[in-house]
């Protein structure tokens, strides 16, 4: 093997070595490289395009449901932190700190937002005076720093992240509670409209939801290494931020009354989600609905033939640049075929048009799926459609893949040793009847380093205050201790 064709293949195994296949892809892929502090990742064109996708499609869908966009420093005095306490407490181990600025020493500490609840309450109680001012629904899309990464893997974990933050206040619990369905569906949404992945929806236990919240929600997709990914969480936080930073409205009989408050976020952990699942030896493999080139034509020409073989691409690439396609035509002369058709898979292009002299003759063109590189022969006639319709293909086998992936790994336990035996053995998700206590989670955290990542919800409606699935048998008892269970909880390990 030439060593340019070892720097652009993809040397380790997706099965036998995740971790390092998948550090390999991100960089070989072109999505991003390290940088030079630890726990940090530059972002590069072709992974910030993927980003923007995801953004492109939650903005609109925000803002067709009444969120608005607003930027809040990155800066938060003490002072407005320590106000919800909660918050400190569960932060505190992840907050950088400013001291100084410039050669001056700071009279308060300034934390680097690791979320923004504290700097944004203040502002909503001073926007909040009448019950015609709600509900309020604002969204940022910025950075926050969390101070705990110490094994960087991008996109997964790391100091900084990119993701979008949403802060609603509302008249009602009820409102409040059709918010954090409304916000959790719309996660749901983008995982498995965008990105070809299926979810489970569910509530966190008590003992994880988000600080200072009354029930965090979330979405959860697994990977094919079997672990579980938190891919975006609705959080309801009753009144105590309500009540802690003083938002509250004179209701239409003039009485005072406290709103209640909603948290929201998503964040770039849905591209390490992304290209987990659906990659492979080769490298990337995207969906159509995010990948920045979604066709690319590469003509295949000897001398004799470079001029007809060209003039036939060139054609089509304007023909289906023209419908709206992402279309890249690959005529580099200093690179062969073979190359070109590696490149390309490598960075994930879903559909690849292979033209030669034999196309350009008969009026046809040869399209290669990257999944599975399956290839077909279609007629050049009607392009637009044809290649509307294998995109559509592309993305239901990506999407029938993950979700044959997730069914089959959704496993039940009748012991903690049978829980621990088979998250060791398969992974994926322990389905087990639960009594709520957080210490027979800890009893299967500490020989295998899984935890309860959710809990099925009852039912996702404004009536519900996120009530979890009871198990079948009234007479159900927990798998981990014998006591009475009257809830259910999916074991699994995470990133």
């Amino acid at each position: 093997m030439s060593e340019e064709s070892q720097e652009l293949g993809i040397t380790e195994s997706k099965s036998h070595r995740p971790g390092e296949w998948y550090a390999e892809v991100v960089k070989k892929a072109g999505l991003a490289d390290y940088a030079p502090m630890g726990g940090f990742i530059v972002t590069k064109p072709r992974g910030y395009a993927l980003w923007e996708s995801i953004q492109d499609a939650l903005d609109g869908w925000f803002k067709e449901t009444g969120v608005t966009n607003a930027y809040f420093p990155i800066f938060i005095p003490e002072s407005y932190l320590e106000r919800e306490k909660d918050i400190v407490e569960g932060f505190d181990p992840e907050v950088a700190w400013v001291t100084q600025g410039g050669h001056t020493e700071l009279e308060e500490r300034l934390a680097v937002r690791p979320t923004s609840e504290s700097i944004i309450a203040p502002f909503m109680a001073e926007w909040t005076r009448s019950h015609r001012d709600l509900p309020m629904r604002l969204n940022q899309w910025c950075s926050v720093v969390r101070w705990e990464a110490t094994d960087t893997k991008p996109f997964f974990r790391t100091k900084e992240f990119l993701w979008q933050e949403g802060h609603t206040a509302h008249e009602t619990d009820q409102e409040a509670w059709e918010e954090v369905w409304t916000r959790l569906e719309q996660y749901a949404r983008v995982y498995e409209d965008v990105l070809a992945i299926p979810v489970l929806k569910g509530k966190k236990p008590e003992h994880d939801k988000f600080p200072g919240a009354d029930t965090t929600t979330t979405v959860e997709c697994l990977m094919p290494d079997g672990k579980s990914v938190q891919g975006g969480t609705s959080h309801h936080l009753g009144q105590s931020f309500a009540e802690a930073f003083d938002i509250t409205f004179a209701d239409e009989d003039e009485n005072e009354q406290t709103a209640y408050t909603t948290s929201w976020g998503l964040s770039w952990r849905a591209l390490g989600a992304l290209i987990m699942t659906h990659s492979d030896d080769q490298g990337l493999v995207l969906p159509p609905t995010v990948a920045p080139t979604q066709v690319v034509i590469v003509p295949i020409w000897q001398a004799d033939t470079q001029d007809e073989v060209l003039g036939y691409a060139g054609d089509i690439a304007d023909e289906l640049e023209a419908a709206g396609f992402r279309v890249e035509l690959d005529d580099r002369d200093e690179r062969n075929p073979g190359f070109k058709f590696n490149e390309h898979e490598l960075e994930g292009v879903p559909l690849r048009l292979e033209i030669g002299p034999n196309e350009a003759q008969d009026g046809e063109v040869t399209l290669v799926h990257r999944p599975d590189n399956e290839k077909l022969v279609a007629d050049r006639e009607g392009i637009d459609d044809t290649v509307d319709e294998h995109l559509d293909t592309i993305y239901e086998k990506l999407y029938d893949a993950a979700e044959e992936t997730l069914e089959s790994n959704v496993r039940t336990a009748d012991s903690p040793e049978d829980i621990m035996g088979t998250i060791g053995r398969h992974g994926g998700y322990v389905k087990v009847p639960w009594c709520g206590d957080q210490a027979c989670e800890e009893v299967i955290k500490e020989k295998v380093a899984a935890e309860i990542v959710f809990q099925p919800l009852a039912e996702e409606s404004p009536e519900t205050d996120g009530e979890p699935v009871a198990p079948d048998d009234e007479d159900a008892t927990c798998t981990i201790c014998g006591e009475h269970a009257d809830q259910l909880a999916y074991f699994a390990r995470t990133y």
